[in-house]
This record gives C-alpha cells, structure tokens and sequence, in this order.
C-alpha cells in the first residue's frame, strides 16, 4: 500500500510484477478493488467500472507529478475520489438524457398557427417588447432574433454573463405574463 512517498526499486517491482524501470502503480489490489466497489455501488454500470478505477489512479499519478505528497491514507484516498466519480456520472447521464429530450422535441412537428394567429402573436410579442426597460429588450433582443449565444451577449455588452441571464429570466418572465393577460396564449 502507498503511503507518503512513491515507491522505488525493488519495492516497486514487487507492487507491480513488472521491471524496476515501470512506474509503480498507485493502487494495489486491495484498493482497487474497494475503488470498484465504491463505483459499483455509486451507480457506475459494470462496463464503465475499468474506467473508473484508472481515472483514480491518473488522478493519484498526476497528483504526485505535480510535486504534492501522496495522502496519508491512500485507500480513504481512492474513495472519496470513486464517490465524486460516481457523481459525476451521474450528472454526465442526466445531462445526456436532457439533451435528448430538447432533441426529441425538436423532431416533433410544431403546431403552427394559422396565419391570423401568427399575426396577432406576433403584435402582440411586440407591444411587449415595447414595455420591457432598455436593457431588458435589449438582451431578448440579441438572444431571440440575433441568436446569439449569452456569452456573446456579455462580451458585447460589457456585463457578466449571470446578469445577462438575469435579464432574460426577467424579459421572458415578464413577456409570458403579457401573453397571457392579453390571453393571446
């Protein structure tokens, strides 16, 4: 087991099994096994389990490359590091499956209204815009009908990008509600 400082010589040819020259690994077996096991029971299907176990292990290597000593207690390590993992799997899986969901919905045809419908929406999205302050118009603006993205939007504008959001949230907000009083939606 790994503890404080790599390991060399001899030392790491008998972790590994393999020539002295070989780095050591960081994990031995005891651990990677607990590392499966932290990832199995995180959620991490079995096919992903061998990635998992090497990104701890690249994350051990590349702490030590960057100077830093190896935890105290590398097992306890490894796990905390499996758990985050898992998590973040998680996230990636949920992320995946919302993108394919706005995909699927934007397969399905759109209901479009009819012609005098279009018309009055759209009178009606600008009487609304007309009411938002400057600086709200002004990002709707950008974002709907320029299409831009709200990094651009911020670089353009010289704001952070979380005020632009908040604009928008605001805009948008604010535009619905219109919609819906002048009961148009």
């Amino acid at each position: 087991m790994l503890r404080g400082r790599p390991r060399r010589g001899r030392e790491a040819h008998a972790a590994t099994g393999g020539d002295p020259g070989d780095a050591a690994d960081p994990l031995d077996a005891a651990q990677e096994r607990r590392v499966r096991a932290v990832l199995a029971l995180g959620g991490v299907p079995q096919a992903d389990l061998p990635d998992g176990v090497q990104q701890v292990r690249l994350r051990l290597l590349e702490r030590a490359a960057g100077g830093r000593e190896a935890p105290r207690d590398v097992s306890a390590w490894a796990a905390v590091v499996a758990s985050n993992l898992a998590m973040d799997w998680h996230r990636a899986k949920r992320r995946q499956e919302r993108l394919g969901e706005r995909l699927a919905a934007l397969r399905q045809p759109v209901a479009h209204p009819s012609g005098e419908d279009s018309s009055v929406l759209s009178v009606a999205v600008a009487q609304g815009l007309d009411e938002l302050p400057d600086a709200q118009r002004q990002v709707v603006v950008l974002r709907f009908y320029a299409d831009l993205p709200v990094r651009s939007i911020a670089e353009q504008l010289g704001v952070p990008e979380g005020t632009v959001k908040s604009r928008l949230h605001t805009a948008v907000r604010a535009l619905r509600a219109r919609l819906h009083e002048d009961e148009v939606v």
